[in-house]
């Protein structure tokens, strides 16, 4: 990030708050006391269209629709349980710092957030977990695959998703997971790992229209087709962003496993989190074979077109060679039947005074020259093979 940028986000921050913590034997404070800034009024963030669903479960359960982030931190101490999940598209940076302040985010995350534009990455601040994910869809229209980017911040009772883009959509992962109470009561990594499967999924059918794609460009190379090379180009590209994304997927889920023990994943979800990175291996596998089959068919395109411009200079070469024996032969023709029209011209002026005029064998003297030197000039020509 530019200097400049990281000037402007912290310049517009307030304080990161931390949560009180109480000594054991206290027993259960007021709820208003878990304000983590009891001394300062709360402004709470309305839920704006840039809040796609918000909701608080207790037990796999939604219970609550809060209407704003305040409500929903307010309602999550003291109830084991109870988690709370907030969905946002594209927020505006004053949101997202107030969900900061609210959920004890750490800054460099949020600045990540706000920004976007990340590589896929892992990283943990204290019991926070901050994951970018890249997805991917396939236009088919287009041909073409369009990328988006999400943003989950997954705390010990509360999951921040905040997307940039238009896939994955989230209220899909939400249903399935409301549907599946069990599922959703292991908690916030529970949402973690179902985000995680959509957007691996989500890479299958991108993986089958790029495969549709180089099967096109094989049969386009093979063709002939000029326009392939671009095409070829264009696809490199798609496949190289498409590797950009899916294989940092399989650092992160290397770092969730090495975890499990010492989180204390639940076993059921180990198991859940294990699939998604079998089936990130395969895309990311598939997505390397793709970058190496291009390169190969860009090679063979390449040798094609070498070929089709040698056959083409061959044609040339050829082409020119007649041509330089028909000249040759012209030529020489021509200059066969110049020698009897210069000796006819010599004797055909009209002077007086000519040594051969009143000669005899004038005639048969300049006809014989005419057949001598047609003669020569044919027999040196054929010689060499002009005629």
């Amino acid at each position: 990030m530019s200097d400049w940028r990281v000037r402007a986000v912290r310049a517009s921050k307030r304080p990161f708050s931390r949560p009180v913590v109480r000594p054991a034997d206290t027993g259960p404070a007021p709820e208003h006391s878990m304000d983590p800034r009891p001394d300062q009024p709360i402004e709470p963030v309305t839920l704006e269209r840039s809040v796609v669903d918000a909701a608080v479960y207790r037990d796999g359960r939604r219970i609550e629709a809060p209407t704003d982030l305040a409500e929903i931190y307010r309602k999550l101490p003291d109830r084991p349980g109870t988690m709370a999940w907030i969905g946002l598209f594209r927020p505006a940076e004053a949101q997202l710092l107030e969900a900061a302040d609210r959920f004890d985010l750490h800054e460099l995350a949020v600045e990540d957030a706000i920004v976007a534009h990340q590589r896929p990455k892992l990283e943990r601040y204290g019991d926070t977990l901050f994951v970018v994910l890249r997805a991917a869809r396939y236009l088919d229209e287009a041909e073409e695959v369009d990328f988006g980017e999400i943003h989950l911040f997954v705390g010990p009772d509360f999951v921040l998703t905040v997307r940039h883009s238009q896939a994955p959509d989230l209220s899909a992962v939400r249903r399935r997971l409301e549907g599946d109470p069990e599922l959703l009561a292991l908690g916030p990594e529970a949402v973690l790992y179902a985000v995680l499967d959509a957007v691996v999924d989500g890479y299958a059918p991108v993986i089958a229209g790029l495969q549709h794609d180089i099967d096109e460009i094989e049969t386009e190379v093979f063709g002939g087709d000029p326009q392939v090379s671009r095409r070829i180009y264009e696809l490199s590209r798609e496949v190289i962003e498409l590797q950009r994304a899916t294989r940092p997927l399989l650092e992160i889920m290397k770092s969730l496993e090495a975890g499990f023990g010492k989180y204390g994943t639940d076993d059921e979800l180990q198991r859940y989190l294990r699939d998604v990175a079998d089936h990130a291996t395969y895309a990311a596998e598939r997505v390397d074979g793709f970058r190496q089959m291009l390169q190969n068919i860009l090679t063979v395109n390449a040798t094609l077109v070498s070929q089709r411009q040698n056959e083409e200079m061959k044609q040339l070469a050829e082409a020119g060679h007649a041509q330089n024996d028909e000249i040759k032969k012209i030529s020489s023709w021509a200059a066969i039947l110049f020698a009897p029209t210069l000796i006819g011209t010599v004797y055909g002026m009209n002077f007086e005074i000519m040594p051969e005029l009143k000669w005899a064998f004038g005639y048969p003297f300049a006809i014989g020259l005419m057949a001598l030197v047609c003669t020569g000039l044919y027999l040196v020509f054929k010689k060499r093979d002009w005629l």
